[in-house]
Formats: C-alpha cells, sequence, structure tokens
C-alpha cells in the first residue's frame, strides 16, 4: 500500500533523507523507530503531503500521488502535538476532515455520531480542547483522521504524552481502529516495548535510511 521509491529530502543546515526506499504492504500495522530529530516527522509529512520531497516518489497502492495535494491522498495523519484547534468543540473537529465538506449534512452528522460513539467521546461532543483530558484529546485526534475514511492513517508518536493507565486502553484502542477499518498503518515510537506490542512489520530510521528490524 505505501511505497517510497528513493526518497530524498535535506533539512536545510540539517539532516537529509537518502534514498529510502521502502513498502508497507496492505493492512499492515507498521512501525518506525529511530532517535530524536532523525527524521521520522519529515518522512510521515512526505508521505502525507505536508511536505515535498527534493527526490523520489511516494506511491499509494501503486498510484504516484508525489504531486497530489494532500486532501487527495485519503491518509489520516495524528501528528504529535494533535493539533486540535482551540476554538472549535469537539463535534467540529471531527467534522473537518476534508472529504466531510462534500457529503450531506445528514449523512455528516450520522458520521461524527458513529465515529463519537466508537471511540467512546459521544458524551463530549460540545466540550473543547481545553477541557480534554491527555487520553480524550488523543481520541478526538483519531476520529478526526478518520472521518476522512482513509486508507493510510500515520501516527506520530501518538501514546508518548498518556500515563500507563491511559497508554494500555490507547494502545488497545488504535489495534481495534487498525482492525476494524482496515487501515494500513505506520507508527513512529521512541518505545521499542511499544513497538513490539504494536507492530507487525518493524523499521529504524538511522542515519538518514530506512533499515528492517
Amino acid at each position: 500500500m505505501i511505497t517510497l521509491d528513493h526518497i530524498g529530502w535535506q533539512a536545510p543546515g540539517g539532516f537529509a533523507l537518502q534514498d529510502i526506499c521502502v513498502e508497507i504492504p496492505t493492512g499492515v500495522y507498521a512501525v518506525l523507530m529511530g532517535s530524536t530529530g532523525c527524521g521520522k516527522t519529515s518522512l510521515l509529512e512526505i508521505i502525507c503531503g505536508l511536505r515535498p520531497p527534493t527526490r523520489g516518489r511516494v506511491l499509494l497502492n501503486g498510484v504516484d500521488v508525489t504531486a497530489w495535494e494532500p486532501r487527495q491522498r485519503q491518509i489520516g495523519y495524528v501528528p504529535q502535538d494533535l493539533a486540535l484547534f482551540p476554538g472549535q468543540s469537539v463535534r467540529e473537529q471531527i467534522g473537518f476532515a476534508a472529504k466531510l465538506p462534500k457529503h450531506p449534512s445528514a449523512d455528516r452528522q450520522a458520521l461524527i455520531r458513529e465515529l463519537a460513539a466508537e471511540l467512546s467521546i459521544h458524551h463530549i461532543l460540545d466540550r473543547y480542547p481545553e477541557h480534554l483530558s491527555g487520553g480524550e484529546k488523543q481520541r478526538v485526534a483519531l476520529a478526526r483522521a478518520l472521518a476522512a475514511q482513509p486508507r493510510v492513517l500515520l501516527l506520530d508518536e501518538p501514546l508518548s504524552a498518556l500515563d500507563e493507565a491511559t497508554h494500555q486502553e490507547a494502545s488497545q484502542l488504535l489495534h481495534n481502529m487498525h482492525q476494524q477499518h482496515q487501515l494500513t498503518v505506520l507508527h513512529v515510537t521512541h518505545s521499542r516495548a511499544e513497538a513490539q506490542t504494536m507492530g507487525q512489520l518493524h523499521l529504524r530510521l538511522d542515519e538518514g535510511k530506512i533499515v528492517a528490524l
């Protein structure tokens, strides 16, 4: 499903991604590890279209999407800071997904209710981010990503800010979402234990290149 074909990218005055080639099969939960600042987030941004590579191609299901806008790629992305909008309620956050405005209002509201129920956030739909716990914020960000009905889900250290109890709960939630929505997932983490628990395919970004573990 995700193919990176000789991807390269150079940070101004910093690290470089060099000739990255990797294939993540359809439906696989892949975990990417690597040291802080090695380019893991930049690679996710290249895949979802937020950052253009300097060379190489990004293919999804065999289709070259390198020049496509992010909204065209059917990718759900949950950044490390979750990027929730402070002035929007949970209901509005979920409804922000790029594809939703194309849906009739009734369908849009039904999808919001369905995801809220699935992620157990139906009771906080009218709350704002400042009134949410860390675990609730993570669920809202995940619901917003799933609202675009993606084929691929990119997760940038989604569990790093959670306490131990919430971490275990969120890990199970991600496992369930992967299976229920039949997603291809690329999950960035620093935790070896988390990688072993979550991942079916284990990758490491080291000195600008990806190696399989």
